[in-house]
C-alpha cells in the first residue's frame, strides 16, 4: 500500500523562510528609519518656516526685528524683595529672547496674554503673591507657568530632550553674528542702566549679526540683504550626556588669562587646543568637564532666556563644533554654533525666510583667529579690528548683516 505524502513543512524549510523573513526585515528597518528621519526633518523646516513668517510678520506690525534681550527692569514697587521674592521676581532684567515677542504670530496669542498681563498662577498651582509682573520674571523661575511651556513650532522632533532641569526648550536660536564679545551686556551696565561709552562702544564694534543684544534693528539695517544674511539657526537642546554640542560650557578662568574670556576671543577654539574633547569619543567633553554646571549650562533649555547658551547662535564655528565658553559666565560667554540631530548639518533661516540646510562642511576660514571687536589699546592683529571683514570665511560672513562681502554660493542647492 502506498503511504500518504504529507502535507507539512520541513523542518529545514521553515528555518530557510525564517532566515528570508530575518533578512529583508534587515534591509527593509533601515530604509523604514531613514524615511522617519525625513519627514522628522521636514517637520523642523517647516517649524523654521513658520518662525520666518512669523519674523516677517512681527517686522510689518512693529517696523522692527523682535529684541533679543529685551522686557522689563525690577523696580522696588509696593513691595520691597522679601526672603521668598528675588529682586527678579519683579522684572525679568532685559532677558527675554525674540521668540518670546513671537508668540503670538506662531498661534500662541493665550500664551502671550498669559506673557503680557500680570498673574498670580504658579507651576506648583499656589499662589503668587505679590503677583507676577507683566512680561515676568527672569527666565529661570520654574514657578512660573509661560516659561514652562514646551511650544511646539519651537522644537524639533528629531530632538529627544524633555523635561527637568531644563524649563520650556527650543531647538531654534537667533543669530548674533561672528563675535561674542559682550554679547550679555551691550549698550547697558551691571545695573541694566543704559549707555553711550565703554560697553556701548565695543558693542556697536562687535555686534555684527541680524539680531543686535539687547538694542532695536530693522530689515533696512541688513545692508547686505535679507538672502545672504542668517537670522537663525538649529540648535539640539542638552541632554546632560556631555556632548560638546549640547553641555557647552568648558573653560576656566575669569577675564584674563590662557583660559578666560579674553583668550577664548582670541581663539575660538579656545576648547579643543586646550584638550578638553575626549579624543577617543570626539562628540563629548572628557569627564572633568562634563561635570562643571551642567544645569545651567545647557543648549536650549530655556525658550524665554536671551543668553546665548539658551537661545543664541554664532558664525564663528561651523555647524555642530563645540560649543565653548566659561563655565562661571552664566552661559553668556559663549561660542555658539547651531547644532542638529540631523546628519551632517543643521538648519539655517535666513533673513528672507529662506530655511536652507547648511552643511558642517561650510568654508569657515580660520577657526583660531582673533573676533572682531573694538580694542581701545590699538594694538593686535589688523584682521579683527571694527569693520573688518569677518575671519570665518562665508559662514562668518553670512553672519554679518553689514559686512559688504559678496556671497557667490548657491545656498539652497
Amino acid at each position: 500500500m502506498k503511504k500518504p505524502a504529507s502535507s507539512g513543512f520541513t523542518l529545514v524549510e521553515l528555518l530557510v523562510v525564517i532566515a528570508i523573513i530575518g533578512v529583508l526585515v534587515g534591509l527593509l528597518l533601515p530604509a523604514v528609519q531613514a524615511a522617519r528621519e525625513a519627514a522628522r526633518r521636514m517637520s523642523c523646516s517647516n517649524n523654521f518656516k513658520q518662525i520666518g513668517l512669523a519674523l516677517h510678520n512681527y517686522h510689518s506690525a512693529f517696523k522692527q526685528i523682535p529684541t533679543h534681550g529685551g522686557g522689563t527692569v525690577p523696580g522696588t514697587g509696593p513691595f520691597a524683595p522679601g526672603p521668598w521674592f528675588r529682586p527678579s521676581d519683579f522684572g525679568n532684567r532685559l532677558r527675554l529672547s525674540s521668540l518670546v515677542a513671537m508668540t503670538p504670530f506662531i498661534e500662541q496669542q493665550a500664551l502671550w496674554e498669559q506673557i503680557s498681563n500680570p498673574s498670580q498662577e504658579r507651576t506648583s498651582g499656589g499662589i503668587q503673591d505679590p503677583p507676577w509682573p507683566a512680561m515676568g520674571p527672569t527666565p529661570d523661575r520654574i514657578q512660573y507657568i509661560p516659561w514652562v511651556n514646551e511650544i511646539p513650532t519651537y522644537r524639533c522632533p528629531s530632538d529627544p530632550g524633555v523635561g527637568l532641569p531644563a524649563l520650556g526648550r527650543t531647538n531654534y536660536a537667533s543669530c548674533l553674528g561672528d563675535s561674542m564679545w559682550l554679547l550679555h551686556v551691550a549698550p547697558y551696565n551691571n545695573n541694566r542702566i543704559r549707555i553711550t561709552n565703554g560697553r556701548a562702544r565695543h558693542a556697536r564694534a562687535a555686534h555684527r549679526g541680524f539680531f543686535q543684544p539687547h538694542q532695536e534693528a530693522k530689515f533696512r539695517d541688513v545692508l547686505d540683504g535679507l538672502s545672504n544674511t542668517i537670522a537663525m539657526g538649529e540648535i539640539i537642546t542638552a541632554l546632560q550626556d556631555g556632548d560638546i554640542r549640547g553641555n557647552g560650557v568648558a573653560t576656566d578662568g575669569g577675564n584674563s588669562g590662557p583660559f578666560g574670556f579674553a583668550a577664548l576671543r582670541d581663539n575660538p577654539s579656545l576648547c579643543t587646543d586646550n584638550g578638553y574633547i575626549d579624543p577617543e569619543r570626539p562628540r563629548f567633553w572628557l569627564p572633568q568637564w562634563q561635570q562643571r554646571n551642567r544645569r545651567n549650562f545647557a543648549r536650549g533649555h530655556r525658550w524665554a532666556s536671551s543668553y546665548p547658551i539658551m537661545s543664541g547662535m554664532t558664525t564663528i564655528l561651523p555647524p555642530n563644533r563645540e560649543a565653548c565658553g566659561r563655565y562661571n559666565a552664566l552661559g553668556t560667554t559663549l561660542v555658539a554654533p547651531p547644532s542638529s540631530r540631523h546628519q551632517g548639518g543643521a538648519h539655517i533661516l535666513m533673513g528672507d525666510g529662506a530655511v536652507i540646510f547648511m552643511t558642517d562642511s561650510v568654508e569657515a576660514g580660520d577657526s583660531r583667529a582673533p573676533m572682531v571687536w573694538l580694542n581701545g589699546r590699538n594694538v593686535g592683529p589688523p584682521s579683527n579690528t571694527p569693520g573688518s571683514p569677518s575671519p570665518y570665511g562665508l559662514w562668518g560672513a553670512l553672519g554679518t548683516r553689514a559686512g559688504s562681502e559678496t556671497v557667490e554660493a548657491q545656498l539652497n542647492q
